[in-house]
């Protein structure tokens, strides 16, 4: 057998072991089924991606989408922004 030493913060630590206990697993157990899995499957078996953009984004980048297609921004001018902007 050989030891491996993960650092990762106290909090990451805690909720991670909380988590696992939520399983009945230990963290040792964990890590050792994520090694079995990445040899098993000749990969990294994570789940990379972003989580859905919220409503204020979608809108945002539904504005932008407009005025990328009509060539023009939404202001005339940067006292138009600021006035939106409330400063």
């Amino acid at each position: 057998m050989a030891s491996v030493t993960v650092r990762v913060d106290e909090s990451t630590k805690e909720r991670a072991a909380e988590i696992a206990e939520d399983f009945g697993f230990d963290l040792s157990s964990v890590t050792r089924a994520f090694y079995r899995q990445i040899v098993r499957e000749n990969r990294i078996p994570l789940n990379l991606s972003y989580g859905e953009p919220n409503r204020e984004s979608l809108e945002a980048l539904r504005e932008a989408a407009q005025i990328a297609e009509r060539g023009t921004s939404r202001f005339a001018d940067a006292d138009e922004v600021f006035h939106a902007l409330g400063i």
